[in-house]
């Protein structure tokens, strides 16, 4: 099995092995059929600065400037601001919190449905949580970066199959397909508690190596009515 051919595998494979995945995304996610619940860990989209986990989470820094690290979530006023006046927190669970992690590679880092993730809060003027991204993080193994996708599918499941809106964008001069695959996603839902936005792709810069292929997820989860 060739290079191009163990990757069409692997992938293949790897889409079948979402329905076997989904299980750990539930548990990571909320249920979807209920807009009261949250949608990672304690968060939810509406709380309130206040009362957010005092514990289990650290390396807080502002996501639009890494640099300026944070000692917890109610300094979020030292990031910068967003046209629509929202502050972006990065943040990272904390393994000392977590006894599993300790035995159990499966719960070492920040992972969501077991996609190693980069996290963030956005919190809004009045204190509160206006929106969560999540972002598959490509500083992982090879066999990790390989599954970044698929994550979407997990999270597309996680809020309902039905409503969402998708554009789907073809091949192009700085964009090809990789191992005969090619996927480059932008879908859309709004519910009536929140607005979830999901970009995915998977293909191969056009001059660039095969090993520096593009496989990457990125959720927003917001509040229905955050447009600037």
């Amino acid at each position: 099995m060739n290079g191009w051919s163990g990757f069409r595998h692997a992938t293949t494979m790897a889409i079948i092995a979402v329905g076997l995945a989904f299980p750990l995304a539930t548990s990571v996610l909320a249920a979807a059929n209920d807009e009261e619940q949250n949608d990672l860990r304690e968060f939810h989209i509406g709380m309130k600065i206040a009362d957010l986990p005092s514990s289990g989470y650290h390396d807080f820094v502002c996501a639009a400037d890494p640099g300026r690290k944070l000692a917890g979530w109610a300094e979020y006023r030292e990031c910068p601001s967003d046209a629509r006046g929202w502050r972006e927190i990065g943040f990272r669970y904390d393994e000392t919190a977590n006894p599993l992690a300790q035995v159990n590679s499966s719960y070492e880092g920040t992972k969501v449905a077991g996609h190693p993730v980069r996290l963030s809060l956005l919190i809004g003027p009045g204190d509160e949580v206006t929106g969560l991204r999540i972002a598959t993080d490509p500083h992982t193994s090879l066999y990790l970066h390989k599954k970044a996708f698929l994550l979407a599918d997990q999270v597309m499941a996680r809020y309902g199959r039905e409503g969402w809106a998708c554009v789907k964008d073809a091949p192009g001069h700085d964009a090809e397909p990789l191992g005969g695959i090619f996927i480059k996603e932008h879908c859309e839902k709004t519910t009536a508690r929140r607005r979830i936005i999901v970009d995915r792709a998977l293909y191969r810069r056009s001059g660039e190596d095969v090993r520096h292929f593009v496989n990457e997820t990125e959720i927003l989860i917001e509040a229905p009515d955050a447009r600037p």
